[in-house]
């Protein structure tokens, strides 16, 4: 079907256009409508915009039908465009000025001295006002000479085409005949406020943000500006709205930023960062608006569904959200969960002994390496001297088979991971590296004992490994809510996963200036040392003729080892990477001056523009051509603007588009260029024999460069292939992920229904009566007579869990009844014992107990499932050598799993509540004691494939949760398989009938 979709593209393409030409022929019409509205909101008072925020609230809570809007609409052009007549353009273009300049002294004076200050005031400088008076002025004059009556022609026009975009839903199309009149307010008073007015393209990709969908945006077209427009809209609702970024710095200082227009709009805005406790996020999350990270919120999800008070929950639901660099979340980070941790695990010693004897080992003599699939195992004569070394007789023994996970470990800590590539160490910790984005992570640990076994190489310090308390995924945190959207500049290569995964279409937004970067064909060269020495002389070239250089490393040796080559030839520069990214700001500000160079490890998600300083623009460069289409020109060698040097090929053609897209901003001039070397990672492991072979034949000598069209397409096909692989890694996580999620929003529901419910006496009720029904079923086999099966047994069970039994004459009563006599009557006799119970203790005393015990319960054995689930995901794959496919036993199994966890959760409960003491009553229940929260790397497919697994560890599993198990009170768990009879052979294998092996 995969290689179906690009037919079907180039038909519709050939009789409808390319999909970006329809997505412009239907998204244009409502971009200009909204600038047509523009001119009803100009000259309004500032007290007008608050006052018309309040009611537009009320228009979209109650619904207004198009007509009605039609007419509203058509009314406040006709007064506006009549005021427009007399307005003096000159004089009020000279107010406009004014104000701009009193904002400024406002907001000099407001952030003195902040981090942020640049970012705002840059627009707002004496020479950019004096533009933005003449194009305000230009603007007054082009809206006096139109005729009210074409003006009107025109709107209904552009008002039949928008009618024809709405939604279905109503309370969508409510939102959506709202939308022109808001987009106007957003854009008036950011032009008034910070001197910033969307362009046409920014209304377009606002349209599309708040129609859920993804908009690509090139860097520098002012994605942040964009978002203020459908981030205002669904705060309308009242139901909040959230900004997520990649990390903390963006989300502090855009919710400052553009919280100058929220302000003056009549919306409140909040903001989380890391480390602020519940009680300061509580209010942040009631704002209207609200920014932070995707591991905050993420985060803040899980702690809630950990509460054990209402007052403990910060976050008030999922209604919609526009994610900042969508590829980098959704994509690049969500091949790691979201976990929430406390202490366990092994002593320090164990990793140091074991890292110790690993170091002894060679490669392909003791073990093997696949650096493709990211995997190690060990061979026999490596076997043999662990074995030695530990003084055991069988390595392989199910009592070792923990040895031999830490031992992978080990080695995959030593061959796979390497320092100041996948981490650093930084103050006696080993820090992991974001390996799109480059930025220091702290907090984050590898799992699975691979951290412990990277900090016993390093020699630093040892933390003990992790219990996991709660996980979910980004992908299936995010697809909680009611609407998702996102922005980036590089989406539309992914734009088949977004759809796929998340139901999200990607709409490739035009810049407002062409884009007249020359991007050059990739430099090949045969060794690695021979591509650094030409990205030096390039860099060097390009300084001693005054163009500014980006120069882009994928880890931070690269990096330094450039930044040395450069001091050695006397090149003053500038290195940006995870060992100094404080200074990024800094760094980012002066890398647009001339002859400025900036060594930068990966330039996704950094959040700031390059811009250009005086002088590197020649003056006699040509002007931009005037048809779009024709291909850019510049007399100049080097080109005019920044230079981007990349020094390898990243992985992703993501990554690359991003560290492109950093030049040729907003209609500047630029170029790029990569460098690639047969010794680099990518062509190394997936690069096409067939280029290693056209390179020996031509003969190359040492130093000697290629560059040819077919080699640059080979290496996109190789990037192709690699992304392939990783969508498929992150599709079939996703596809093991459901499964767990499926149980944890039943779970999470449970728990909010103890936590919010001050009264549990239908579920209660609700346990008691599945309870007797499991009893019944149990023991009274075909609903025979009482006198038939053995009652005792039952009478047993029902002591056990209740500690209550019937008197002697009852007793003989049940005797002679049928089993659907008996069901109803015990069920009663259980209630009634609970009634009396409740009144021992008081009644406010036992609801309170029977919440915070449902609670505790709950708690406890989610945690237990949690770590079942995980042992069974690592050694499920052993399914695939029975001819089984992994994921339908891992749904199989999950699910009787799942049934056995509410069986325990409910006769735990029962158990509880029925047999303690008053005494214990009075003892408060402590919420579970969370050490760590991290966004925990599972490394990929090939560890859902645990090295420590085998078939005697998921056999464990499988037999840990049988049905068939006593609990810890003695009474046991009956669990009925929804798929086996009770005469049905037994699915564990043993060949005993289910009913007298795990359905006993």
């Amino acid at each position: 079907m995969r290689n179906f979709i690009p037919f079907i593209d180039k038909i519709l393409r050939f009789f409808f256009g390319s999909k970006q030409e329809r997505d412009l022929k239907r998204l244009s019409p409502i971009a200009e409508l909204i600038g047509l509205l523009e001119r009803t909101v100009h000259n309004r008072p500032q007290e007008w915009f608050e006052k018309r925020t309040a009611e537009l609230r009320e228009l979209i809570e109650e619904g207004e039908g198009p007509g009605d809007r039609r007419q509203y609409y058509e009314k406040i052009l006709r007064d506006a465009q009549e005021k427009l007549t007399g307005v003096n353009v000159e004089e009020s273009a000279r107010k406009f000025a004014d104000l701009l300049r009193e904002n400024r002294a406002e907001l000099t004076e407001k952030y003195d001295g902040d981090a942020f200050l640049g970012a705002i005031e840059s627009p707002l400088a004496e020479k950019n006002v004096k533009k933005l008076e003449q194009a305000y002025a230009e603007r007054l004059r082009g809206w006096q000479a139109e005729d009210v009556d074409e003006l009107l022609e025109q709107f209904n026009q552009l008002w039949d085409h928008f009618v024809s975009e709405a939604p279905e839903e109503q309370e969508a199309k409510n939102l959506w005949f709202v939308l022109p009149e808001a987009f106007a307010m957003v854009r008036e008073v950011a032009h008034r406020r910070l001197g910033l007015r969307h362009y046409p393209v920014q209304l377009i990709g606002a349209v599309v943000l708040h129609r859920g969908r993804i908009a690509e945006m090139k860097t520098g077209e002012g994605k942040t500006l964009v978002a203020t427009m459908p981030l205002y809209l669904n705060a309308l609702t009242g139901k909040g709205a959230h900004l997520v970024t990649v990390n903390d710095y963006l989300a502090q200082r855009d919710s400052r930023w553009m919280g100058e227009i929220y302000e003056r709009l009549g919306v409140s805005v909040g903001l989380i960062q890391n480390g602020m406790k519940p009680e300061e996020r509580a209010p942040e999350y009631q704002c209207d608006i609200t920014y932070g990270t995707n591991n905050e919120f993420g985060f803040d999800y899980l702690r809630d569904n950990m509460a054990v008070r209402p007052e403990d929950m910060v976050q008030r639901g999922h209604n919609y959200a526009i994610i900042d660099e969508i590829d980098s979340v959704l994509i690049d980070e969500a091949r790691t969960p979201l976990i929430i941790s406390g202490r366990a695990g092994k002593p320090a010693s164990l990793y140091k002994k074991v890292d110790k004897i690993v170091a002894q080992l060679k490669n392909e003599r003791d073990y093997e390496v696949d650096e493709e699939k990211n995997s190690v195992s060990l061979l026999d004569p490596g076997s043999d001297r662990v074995e030695e070394a530990f003084d055991i007789e069988n390595l392989y023994s199910t009592a070792n088979m923990e040895l031999v996970h830490h031992v992978h470990q080990a080695i995959r800590a030593r061959e796979l991971f390497a320092r100041d590539a996948e981490y650093v160490v930084k103050d006696n910790q080993v820090i992991i590296v974001d390996q799109f984005t480059g930025r220091l992570q702290p907090g984050r640990r590898f799992s699975d004992g691979l951290h412990q076994a990277i900090e016993a190489k390093e020699g630093v310090k040892i933390k003990r490994e992790n219990k996991t308390l709660s996980t979910i995924t980004i992908q299936n945190f995010f697809r909680m809510y009611d609407k998702l959207a996102g922005m980036t500049g590089t989406a539309d290569t992914e734009a088949e996963e977004f759809q796929e995964i998340y139901n999200l279409d990607v709409v490739v937004v035009p810049t407002n200036k062409p884009d007249i970067r020359v991007d050059k064909e990739d430099a090949i060269y045969r060794t690695k040392q021979e591509k650094y020495n030409a990205v030096i002389d390039e860099i060097e070239r390009l300084h001693e003729n005054g163009k500014p250089v980006l120069v882009g490393t994928i880890d931070i040796d690269t990096s330094e080892l450039l930044g040395h080559k450069l001091s050695r030839r006397g090149v003053e520069h500038e290195i940006l990477n995870a060992k100094n990214h404080e200074r990024e700001a800094a760094i980012v500000a002066q890398a647009g001056q001339p002859g400025a160079v900036t060594i930068a490890t990966n330039m996704a998600g950094r959040g700031t523009d390059i811009v250009l300083g005086d002088g590197v623009i020649e003056e006699e460069c040509p002007e931009q051509p005037e048809n779009p289409d024709e291909a850019p020109f510049c007399p100049h060698e080097p080109i005019c603007g920044l230079h981007v040097v990349g020094t390898e090929r990243h992985e992703s053609r993501r990554i690359d588009n991003q560290l492109r897209g950093r030049t040729a901003r907003q209609g500047d001039p630029g170029a790029s260029r990569f460098f690639v070397s047969l010794e680099d990672d990518l062509m190394r492991l997936f690069g096409s024999d067939r280029i290693s072979g056209m390179l020996q034949k031509l003969g190359l000598e040492q130093g000697q460069r290629i560059e040819h069209g077919l080699i640059s397409r080979s290496i996109k096909k190789a990037q192709s292939k690699v992304e392939s692989r990783n969508f498929e890694i992150r599709k079939r996580l996703l596809e093991f992920d459901d499964v767990l999620d499926r149980q944890r929003k039943i779970i999470f529901r449970e728990r909010n229904l103890a936590l919010h419910e001050e009264d549990l006496s239908d579920e209660v009720e609700r346990f008691i009566k599945i309870q007797v029904e499991d009893w019944i079923d149990y023991h009274a086999e075909d609903r025979r007579p009482a006198e038939d099966w053995p009652l005792s047994e039952l009478l047993d069970d029902i002591e056990n869990l209740i500690a209550w039994s019937p008197p002697e004459e009852e007793v003989e009563e049940w005797q002679q009844l049928r089993a659907e006599e008996l069901e109803p009557l015990l069920f009663e006799k259980l209630l009634d014992y609970r009634s009396r119970r409740h009144e021992k203790l008081g009644e406010e005393m036992a609801r309170r107990m029977e919440k915070q015990l449902l609670l505790k319960v709950i708690d406890t054995h989610w945690k237990e499932h949690i770590d079942a689930m995980d042992s069974l995901k690592q050694g499920i794959q052993l399914e695939s050598m029975a001819q089984k496919d992994p994921l339908v036993e891992y749904k199989r199994q999950g699910f009787r799993m799942f049934d056995e966890l509410q069986v325990r959760i409910r006769e735990d409960f029962l158990r509880f509540i029925y047999q303690i003491e008053a005494a214990e009553e009075k003892t408060a229940v402590r919420a579970p004691d969370v050490a760590e929260y991290k966004h925990d790397s599972i490394g990929g497919l090939s560890d859902l494939v645990s090295d420590s697994t085998a078939a005697e560890q998921q056999k464990a599993v499988r037999s840990g949760s049988a049905g068939g198990e006593k609990s810890s009170a003695g009474t046991k768990t009956f669990v009925k398989d929804k798929d086996v009879g009770r005469n049905d052979p037994c699915p564990c294998g043993s060949g005993a009938k289910y009913k007298h092996c795990c359905g006993r």
